[in-house]
Parts: structure tokens; sequence; C-alpha cells
């Protein structure tokens, strides 16, 4: 099976060039600009376009000098600014002083002139620019045959789709420019989930359900896609059949029907990755000529351990609230979905690494530590996470270390790439994984009144855990020599999970599944996306600020944040698109609420 490779670089310098000046915005980009039609208004000029407008997914391309953009991690396709911190999943990390402009983000005191929001809008937009770009050359190109245009338009389309949809979940009323638009200077004053529908649905209908190209959009991509767009409606009955379906004889576009992979870590693995489990990911490779890391996540190229083997940077601390909520009950093995907090985990904060420290002996859910290092504990096979000696300031952050997009060091010379001042790697961004289907559909299953196949779709996810205890984290061999292995006779904590039983009640039922979402997509950038669109952004966030700053020992980072209803649900719209924006003194873009 192929795997689609392209040049960030190459791809971005090329569509600088068709763009014209780096200081237009993005309802002024000319899509003919220095490239003639002659070049691009045919079959292999096309396939070069869509191949930059799949590169644009990774959010690099407005990093590129020559297209004057922001810092990689600022449209980190990851969204863990965005999703995770903001959704209380992880601290920023680091110290106060490193990316200032995360801080507000975090605590809800952003204004529209944070540079952060111009280099994600820009970014997101700059692939909907390239998707359009080959709509619009498709039509020209006179030696392509109706089938091929149509495979062209329904990849091209699903592209679009999903930069809409991240465009409308961050930032609400946003302007929709397509490839037939007449004039740019378009309002957002109207809603777009039609417009995304549309996209989806044509790829759903249009696209193979193989593609000979795993980094390729496919039917079932689509059609879940589309199914999300509903259920981010509340049009659970829609959504529902298309999930349902998609479950049932769904596959992945290198042809592997939809499956939950055995050892959930794997998912996070670049040797495992395309897997079963995979349902849309941006494609990462290490090491791939370009003497540059643009191709190996570089938008999370801040979050390893500081003063560690990674060589920097010590951004992306899990919460205290996150790591509670593994904590599982002794006899059942479920979690406390109302009361996590109130039994804490044992953690070191405030204890120098010198000082002896005992880790929680309590119960816990397996899939803790495969997402957050915790002190004594294996920390992949990098040796025993030692606690504050890899991190920048505890006071400020907390303990823990972020795990999930971490590269292991038995194979660090095929998935690490040390092309930059800090780490890239070759794990693929799932933006679509099958757990998170699953508990989609198991959503749309309770809302509809079906809650015995909700309680099926939640166990299902849970039954990957708890039938395969061979997959759990496990104690070194040896402490001292992390390289040799681990020893099967011995867990790393005390671990256990179970299933629920028949969810009784629709308010239980959807109280579990969202805990289950949070425990199981933790730190993938979902959270706060999801806690907006469930309507419980204000409640859940406002308490997780108070637990979180609620001691003299706990992290200061987020003291003086507060979520405000009503504002906070989205983010503001640049103040520099507003301003570029501007037609004889008068506004395109209208400002969000409160902002």
């Amino acid at each position: 099976m192929k795997i689609l490779r392209y040049s960030s670089v190459m791809i971005a310098l090329a569509f600088a060039a068709m763009a014209g000046g780096c200081s237009k915005n993005f309802l002024e980009r000319d899509p003919q600009g220095l490239l003639s039609e002659e070049i691009v208004a045919n079959k292999a000029g096309v396939t070069f376009l869509l191949v930059g407008a799949y590169a644009a997914l990774d959010g690099q391309q407005q990093s590129v000098a020559a297209l004057g953009g922001g810092n990689p991690w600022e449209a980190a396709p990851t969204n863990w600014i965005y999703g995770s911190v903001a959704g209380g999943d992880c601290h920023k990390g680091s110290f106060s002083g490193d990316q200032p402009g995360i801080d507000p983000i975090a605590k809800f005191t952003v204004d529209p002139s944070n540079g952060f929001f111009n280099t994600k809008w820009r970014a997101v937009y700059e692939g909907v620019a390239r998707a359009n770009t080959v709509l619009q050359k498709m039509r020209l190109a006179k030696d392509m045959s109706d089938a091929e245009k149509t495979q062209v338009e329904a990849e091209a389309r699903f592209l679009r789709g999903h930069y809409y949809f991240e465009l409308r979940k961050l930032f609400n009323k946003v302007p929709y420019v397509s490839d037939t638009t007449s004039d740019p200077r378009v309002k957002n004053d109207k809603e777009i989930w039609p417009f995304i529908e549309a996209d989806f649905k044509f790829a759903a209908e249009k696209l193979p359900e193989v593609q000979g190209d795993v980094a390729r959009a496919n039917k079932w991509a689509a059609q879940i896609y589309l199914a999300k767009t509903y259920l981010y409606q509340k049009k659970y009955a829609d959504a529902l059949p298309l999930f349902d379906q998609a479950i049932a004889q769904g596959k992945t576009s290198n042809g592997l029907g939809y499956k939950l992979i055995d050892a959930f870590q794997d998912n996070f693995n670049a040797a495992t990755k395309n897997n079963s489990e995979s349902v849309f990911a941006i494609q990462m490779s290490a090491n791939d000529g370009t003497n540059s890391i643009a191709n190996a996540n570089q938008g999370d190229m801040l979050n390893f351990p500081y003063n560690s083997p990674f060589g920097c940077c010590g951004f992306y601390q899990p919460t205290l609230d996150l790591v509670n909520s593994y904590r599982t009950d002794p006899t059942t093995g479920l979690p406390d979905l109302d009361n996590y907090n109130g039994n804490p985990v044992k953690n070191d904060q405030g204890i120098p690494s010198a000082t002896a420290f005992t880790p929680e002996a309590g119960t816990l859910d397996p899939r803790l530590d495969w997402t957050v290092g915790r002190r004594g504990l294996p920390y992949h096979d990098w040796g025993n996470h030692p606690g504050a000696n890899w991190i920048r300031d505890q006071a400020y952050a907390g303990p823990y270390a972020t795990k999930k997009m971490v590269y292991w060091q038995f194979n660090q010379d095929k998935y690490k790439d040390a092309h930059s001042w800090a780490p890239g790697s070759a794990i693929n961004v799932l933006l679509i994984r099958f757990a998170d289907v699953l508990l989609m559909a198991a959503e749309c299953h309770a809302q509809q009144g079906d809650l015995a196949g909700a309680t099926n779709l939640v166990n299902r996810v849970r039954s990957r855990v708890a039938d395969h205890p061979t997959s759990w984290l496990h104690k070194y061999k040896d402490d001292s020599q992390p390289m040799q292995g681990f020893d099967d006779t011995k867990m790393a904590a005390n671990y256990k999970i179970g299933l629920y039983p028949a969810f009784a009640s629709l308010d239980y039922a959807l109280k579990a599944i969202y805990f289950e979402r949070k425990l199981e997509l933790a730190t993938e950038g979902h959270r706060f996306f999801d806690l907006v669109r469930w309507g419980v952004a204000d409640k859940v966030l406002n308490d997780f600020i108070k637990y979180e700053t609620g001691g003299a020992s706990y992290p200061t980072d987020l003291r003086g944040g507060s979520f405000t209803k009503g504002k906070n649900e989205y983010f503001p719209i640049p103040q520099r698109q507003i301003d570029l924006t501007m037609v004889g003194g008068q506004r395109i873009l209208q400002q969000n609420p409160q902002y």
C-alpha cells in the first residue's frame, strides 16, 4: 500500500507563488498568480494541486517563511492548544514566560489581537483555498475523464469540508468562500453547516471504499465525517444510521475492516500506524529528505519532557483533574463520574526527584499510563519518569508529562526527526479513530432512546482494554536498562477496569458517555469542542479551574481564569483579519459576541 508523500516546503512555495503577495488576506487570494493555466489545468497539474490540498492538513504551510506565517504549534492539527489546553486536559506547561500567548487561551481571558488565532485562521483557510483551486483547475483540464474528475472533486470537497468543520468549531460564524465565489469579500453572517454537509455528502457518495494511497480519504471517512457534522448540530436521527452502517461495514482507506486494535497504545506508535482503527489520519514521516521536521508533526514539537533525552521543551502537561479521572472503583473497575476529584491520585507535586516517592497504590484505568507520564513509572522505553527533573516548572504547570505523541527509544532511528531544535516524529495525527466513532454513535443511540445500544458501544471501547491485560503498562525487567523490555509478570500500577451495567436513564448514559470520551480521547484535541457542543463548557471548565488552582501547592498557571458563558464557547475572529477586510471603512467580518 502506497503512502502519499509530499514536501511541505515545496508545496508551500508553489502555493505562495500562486497566491502572490503574502500581505493579502485570504479573501484576496488570486489562485492564478504566477502559475499559468497551461501548467496546472491538466491531469498532472491537478494531481499536484490535490496533493497540496492534503499537505495543508498539517497546518504547517503558513509557518513557512515564504508565506509569512506564525510558529508551527500555533496551527498544530492536533489542536493541542485549542482543544486540550482550553478543554482542561493539559496545562500549557513549560514556565510562565514561555509562549505567553497560550496563557490567556487556557484562562479564557483572550482578546482578538492574540496572534495564535490569526495563525490558525490563516493555516486552515490555506487549506480551503487549495481545495477550491483544485476544483477550479480540474474543470479546465481537458485530459481528464469524467470519472477522474469526479474522484478529484470528491477528495477536494472532503478536504474543504474538513477545513470548514475546523473553522466552524473554532470560530463559529466564518465567511464561506467556495470555488465558484465571484466576489471574495464575503461576510460571516451565514451558517455554514449546510455547505459542510453538502461537501461530505458528495464525498461519501463518490469516493471509493479503498484508495491506492492510505493518506487519501475514502467513502467511509466521508460518511463518518458527515455523521459527525450532524452530531455537532444535534441531528441525532440523521447521524445514527450513518454511524451504525460505518461501524458494521466500514473499512480504512487501505482496506482494513474497522476494528479496535488490541493494544490501545498502538494507535500512537509510528510502527503500528494506519491500522484498523485509523479512520482518517494526517500522515507523518521522519527524515524524509527535506532537512526539516515540517512533515514530522512539527506542530507538537514543544511537547516533550524538559531536561530529558528529547532535548525540549516541557509543554503540554496533563492536569491533576485529568489524572484523577482515571481512578476506578476497586470492585467494579468503573470511574467515579460525580466526585473523581474527591479522591485524587497521589502525585509528586513539590517533591524533588532526589526525594523518595511512592506512586499511587489504588486502582486505576490502564489507559492512564499510556496517556500520562507519571513519576516512578516507565516512560515508554526511556526509563522511569524521574519527576521534577523532567518538568520545567512544577509550581507553574504540575507534575505530569504528555505521552501519546512521544516516540520510542529503540526505533528512534526510523521515527524520530532531529532536523530542528526540537524533535519531530513519524507518529500520525489521528483526526478520527474508530473508538471515537463508537462513542459518537453511543451518544446518538442514547439521544434516540436506545440505552442498551449505547451501553454496548461504550463497553466495546472499555472491553478493548479490559480484555487485553498483556497490553497494560508493565514494569521494566531492569530499571537501569529499560531497553531490555518489560517484565510480563509485573504491572506498572494497580490497574482495574470494568464494564458498565445497562444504562438505566438518559442522564446517566450521557454522563458515562461524556466521561468515556474524556478518558479514551484525552490529550487528542477533542475535549473543549465536546464540552461546547454538549452545552456544559461553562460549568465543567469553571469547576475545573477552581479545583486545579484550589490548593497552595497546586499549579499556578490558571489562577485568575474564568469561562464566560455566551462568549468563550468560540474563539475571537482574529483582529488582523477584520482589519484586512475593511471596505470603505466598513467591516466585512463581524466579531463574535463579547470580544
